[in-house]
């Protein structure tokens, strides 16, 4: 059993280094691999089966945590250099204490409903410290160490927030031990809330949707149509990086894998044409990071959205497309002004596929993508959605003898998808122990209370504030979780400025994601220089310039939710219906947007059809950000502006073509 999506032996290592849900055992034994291998399937089975014969939540959901925690003990060592041929005893019994967690529920469940009204007797306590503790070490082993650590200290809260040397606003009742492991066991607000619920509906199908389409060559399709379309452009490679990476990054959501193994193939061409090594590293970082807010799946985060808020898929689908393009739209302009500064060509046409052949070959994998967008659309329950399309992916691929999966392909597919879920799996139920907490001690509330009074009632700082936490909140976690925990944490501070839910969730879910490219924790950017063999930090920096759309863009559609193309108003009292915005605004408002990222884009790069000079650079950041301020007159002063030094440096550069000719 391999993880998804497959690299190249000599990146194994670099991908081991930056995500830690690579690091798994390679049985010697047979027998050994085939269990884990059955019970990886089984594990696929069982949530499909699960979509059209549910059981109760609380078992439900237990089920898909214990089982999974089974697979962890089996799959990831204790430690990284800890021999990773044989199982240990040790590992034995935790994967059967793991199993135990959920068969206890299932003995217990009448009585926890009924007999014992919620109060958790000690053997439910004892179990509920064993299951928390269970879920941190394979937290540890699967994301490493901020995700459990940030758990504990959540944990820790309820037993000392009534004690006097807190501030007063964190002061809350004793609780006794009952009451917080009961709280996190023995409930749907804890290891088993909305988190893990997602897991169970939404995250693992569309995993396994992903693992299906790796399998049928999904990956190669995306690269080769990215090669066809810009690999013969100037910076070719670079671009082809930023498409190829942008498809991949929405399905699989898995940044860090995404870049070694898109990597692999994109940063030696971008290094062979002449892009320095740590540019990159961060091109293949920006992009793989931001095919989470590229509709239509966003790395899953869509549909967590939809059951978060309430809101219908299609009406967060849609919000996501302006804002995904216009980030896409920078860091290519970011890539082409590089690549005109340092005069970099692209890939000889002689060299590359063809359009034609390529979609001749493989363009019928589009199929299941744009199937499951209509069944989306027409409010399919996501769940049979996600199956349906798992199925027209085995039943399109056959179309070629390329992309036909045998059973073998649909067995290991079954099995990927659930190995790969692991990692989402276990942060979702370490998440679940920080809701809970939140849900028992109300500790979100302060979080909103301490942003707003830090904003000082101004709305920009409070963004600025929620900026701040959500970053912070983010760092180091997996897409879905960062979304969960900020959704959680930090998007209620903005409801304190009446700020409809959609355009909350959205900020915040933004600056969770764009985490992973943020110094010092920027485990995608330092992911794409282990690749390119670039400085860690260097590569970083690169990555947060070239990713700076995905910072300003938030601000941009808080001010002005027309770039959302969705009425923001309308939605709170029809979440179900697909209210449009002004086709004046949403034009107004993405034609600003285009000329403030052009103008900075160009500032960063220092380039606009010719060398641009430092004041030149400095005026054209200044104007861009003036243009996306939400006023006429700096929307119209940026722009003049704009217009300006792009006039004189486009003069400039003509007169240079002529000297030279």
């Amino acid at each position: 059993m391999t993880k998804e999506p497959e690299v190249a032996p000599d990146t194994r290592e670099i991908l081991e280094k930056y995500d830690k849900d690579s690091v798994t055992r390679k049985f010697d034994s047979k027998s050994i691999f085939w269990l884990v291998t059955i019970i990886a399937v089984l594990y696929s089975v069982y949530h499909l089966y699960m979509v059209f014969n549910p059981m109760p939540a609380l078992q439900q959901r237990s089920i898909h945590v214990a089982v999974g925690l089974a697979l962890i003990y089996m799959l990831y060592p204790l430690f990284k250099k800890q021999d990773r041929t044989k199982l240990p005893l040790l590992d034995w019994l935790f994967a059967g204490l793991s199993l135990f967690t959920a068969g206890y529920i299932m003995v217990e469940y009448q009585a926890i409903m009924t007999e014992r009204g919620g109060i958790p007797n000690n053997m439910d306590i004892a179990v509920a410290i064993m299951t928390v503790l269970l879920i941190l070490e394979a937290a540890r082993r699967v994301t490493g160490l901020i995700l459990p650590v940030l758990a504990l200290v959540f944990l820790a809260y309820p037993f000392f927030s009534h004690m006097d040397f807190l501030p007063n606003m964190m002061l809350t009742r004793p609780y006794s031990v009952g009451d917080i492991f009961g709280q996190l066991y023995l409930s749907t607000e804890g290891l088993y809330s909305t988190a893990i619920a997602a897991s169970v509906n939404f995250i693992f199908l569309f995993i396994l949707f992903g693992a299906f389409l790796q399998k049928s060559g999904m990956g190669q399709f995306f690269n080769d149509l990215a090669m066809a379309l810009a690999g013969a452009n100037k910076g070719g490679p670079a671009k082809v990086a930023v498409v190829s990476s942008g498809f991949m990054g929405s399905i699989n959501g898995a940044a860090v894998a995404n870049v070694v193994s898109t990597g692999a193939f994109t940063i030696p061409l971008m290094k062979k044409v002449g892009y320095h090594r740590n540019f990159a590293g961060a091109v293949e970082a920006s992009a793989s990071v931001g095919g989470q807010i590229l509709p239509p799946i966003m790395g899953a985060s869509a549909f967590i959205m939809a059951e978060t808020t309430g809101i219908n898929y299609g009406v967060i689908a849609l919000a996501a497309v302006l804002p995904a393009i216009l980030y896409y739209f920078a860091v290519i302009l970011q890539v082409h002004y590089r690549a005109g500064k340092r005069d970099l060509k692209g890939i000889p046409r002689a060299d590359l596929p063809r359009v034609k052949e390529v979609l001749a070959e493989r363009g019928h994998l589009l199929i299941p993508i744009i199937g499951l967008i209509i069944m989306l659309f027409m409010n399919m329950p996501i769940p049979r959605a996600a199956i349906y399309t798992i199925g027209l992916t085995i039943l399109i691929a056959t179309l070629r003898k390329t992309t036909r999966m045998s059973f073998r392909d649909i067995f290991d597919a079954m099995a990927n998808g659930a190995q790969q879920a692991l990692s989402v799996m276990i942060a979702c139920a370490v998440v679940g122990i920080i809701i809970g907490v939140v849900s028992l001690t109300g500790f979100g509330s302060v979080l909103t209370s301490a942003i707003a009074n830090i904003g000082g009632g101004s709305l920009f700082l409070t963004l600025f504030f929620t900026m701040i936490a959500s970053m912070v909140l983010g760092m180091g976690l997996p897409s879905i979780p960062a979304y969960i925990i900020t959704a959680t944490m930090a998007a209620p501070a903005l409801a304190e400025f009446g700020i409809p839910i959609l355009l909350a969730h959205m900020f915040v879910f933004y600056f969770g994601i764009f985490a992973n490219v943020t110094p010092p924790v920027a485990l995608a950017a330092f992911a794409g220089a282990g690749v390119s063999g670039g400085d860690p930090m260097r590569t970083g920096f690169q990555a947060l310039k070239l990713s700076i759309a995905g910072f300003l863009i938030p601000f941009i559609f808080i001010y002005e939710p027309a770039l959302l193309m969705v009425d923001v108003e309308g939605l709170a009292t029809n979440a179900r219906e697909y209210p449009l915005a002004s086709i004046l605004d949403i034009g107004v408002v993405v034609l600003t947007t285009i000329i403030g990222l052009t103008a900075l884009s160009a500032g960063l790069e220092g380039f606009f059809k010719t060398h641009l000079d430092v004041i030149s650079r400095i005026v054209l950041i200044s104007a861009a950000v003036l243009s996306v301020v939400p006023e006429t007159i700096t929307d119209v002063a940026g722009i003049v502006i704009i217009l300006i030094v792009f006039a004189f440096n486009y003069i400039k550069w003509r007169k240079k073509e002529a000297a030279a000719a």
